[in-house]
């Protein structure tokens, strides 16, 4: 949604970029605002999805400033169009905090694969030439966000999974979550996961069986994904134990409770059309009794095989 909003300015002519219920709750105000600086015809529906824009097949030039504080992909959204400008383009941070800096990098980096020119002027601004792209190979890494599942149903279950691929070989933010996951079941006391935001509902259930309690931090940003995931994973885990999940401000605490595993809690899990809730609650089902996951279907978003792994794995299955 976020990088099809800015790419759409290159069409010649009227594009609409919308989605379903729930992308109509993400906000996207600072990106269409950021593209009006530019001189984009470009409309939202009260800061949120559809998005209207009116291409006239370039993007501008210029200085634009964004709030990256909500998410890196308004940041990316911009770098990565900004290289079809009329002139150089000079994106800048209204503030020096980023939701997830390390996708910006890999932001980057591609560009830089595919024939861009980008300086980083200081930590909070960018200048890209506009040179647009060129076709060339390039290799795309296993979607780090994904293993996380993989590496936590290691640890909980004591198994061992072979991805294809070590992990210290993953650039991606989210593969920082694996050295967390290895410290179970003595995760830290508190977890800052605001560079690796989509692993935390992945660590947050992952602590439920820790030894000890788990603060996780930094995770506002969390609000503002598929779901409320901060409030979703306190809920869901507050369903298998009452009190096991709780917010504390944009904190999300963890009261771990190893005696958890082996025990059958009947508990409906509610995904909130979130494929990272119904994926990460799956993995309770690996140490408790009776967990059902419910729209299981939405682990479509990104990972469609994700059940038939599970099976793969010896995990049993029941529709």
């Amino acid at each position: 949604m976020r990088f099809l909003s800015a790419a759409v300015a290159l069409v010649e002519g009227t594009v609409v970029v919308d989605g379903d219920a729930h992308m109509r709750k993400r906000p996207i105000g600072p990106l269409v605002e950021a593209l009006r600086s530019l001189g984009i015809d470009a409309s939202d529906t009260g800061g949120y999805p559809p998005v209207t824009v009116h291409g006239n097949g370039a993007f501008g030039t210029g200085r634009v400033e964004i709030d990256g504080g909500l998410s890196s992909q308004y940041v990316s959204a911009l770098l990565m169009a900004a290289a079809f400008g009329n002139g150089p383009i000079e994106v800048a941070l209204t503030g020096s905090e980023i939701g997830a800096r390390g996708y910006v990098d890999l932001t980057i980096a591609a560009m830089r694969a595919f024939g861009g020119v980008v300086e980083q002027i200081d930590a909070a601004s960018w200048r890209v030439q506009p040179t647009g792209y060129r076709a060339t190979d390039f290799v795309i890494e296993p979607d780090a966000s994904a293993a996380t599942y993989l590496w936590a149903a290691e640890v909980l279950t004591g198994g061992s999974i072979d991805l294809g691929v070590p992990s210290d070989a993953f650039t991606q933010p989210d593969a920082k979550a694996r050295e967390v996951i290895a410290m179970f079941p003595n995760l830290p006391a508190v977890i800052d996961g605001s560079q690796m935001q989509d692993a935390v509902p992945t660590i947050a259930v992952l602590a439920a069986f820790n030894n000890t309690p788990v603060r996780f931090v930094g995770i506002a940003n969390l609000r503002v994904k598929e779901c409320d995931r901060v409030s979703a994973v306190a809920t869901e885990l507050s369903r298998i134990r009452p009190g096991l999940g709780t917010e504390e401000g944009d904190d999300l605490i963890v009261a771990s409770d190893p005696s958890l595993a082996g025990q059958t809690l009947p508990t409906q899990i509610t995904t909130y059309s979130d494929h990272r809730i119904a994926m990460s609650f799956a993995l309770a089902g690996l140490k408790i009794g009776g967990i059902t996951i419910l729209d299981p279907g939405c682990v479509a978003k990104t990972y469609p095989t994700y059940w038939e792994a599970m099976q793969g794995l010896g995990v049993k299955l029941e529709a």
